[in-house]
């Protein structure tokens, strides 16, 4: 994977992750010098989700109005609207119930039914 940064002011630089021997190599590249970091698939996982929710956190303070859905039609990575971050993990429709299972910001999972014609409140949609 490559990526370049042009979007924003900042100096343009590159991004890549490519495989290594049993590593991941993490390079990153701008105009001022190079870092190169090799490291083990899991940590390789760690750091992907650890952008993943960071970039979730800009996009909530960037977000639009709450938008209002079904339950039945909740998907992963879906935001509830609220005081504390929960996001979607999975979802199961069983007949006219929803089986929701919502992951905290710090990580804790748990399950939730709900009547599919609930209306849940979201902060963003997922992707």
């Amino acid at each position: 994977m490559t990526s370049d940064n042009d979007d924003t002011a900042a100096q343009a630089g590159r991004l890549e992750a490519t495989p290594v021997g049993e590593g991941v190599e993490i390079r990153v590249a701008t105009p001022s010098g190079e870092l190169s970091l090799i490291c083990t698939p899991g940590r390789a996982r760690e750091l992907a989700t650890a952008l993943g929710l960071a970039a979730d956190e800009v996009e909530s303070v960037r977000s639009a109005d709450p938008v209002t859905i079904r339950a039945d039609e909740l998907r992963r990575g879906d935001v509830r609207d609220g005081d504390r971050t929960m996001t979607v993990d999975s979802v199961r429709i069983d007949g006219a119930t929803a089986h929701i299972t919502w992951k905290s910001g710090a990580g804790r999972s748990w399950n939730q039914l709900y009547d599919a014609d609930a209306r849940i409140t979201l902060r963003r949609r997922g992707r």
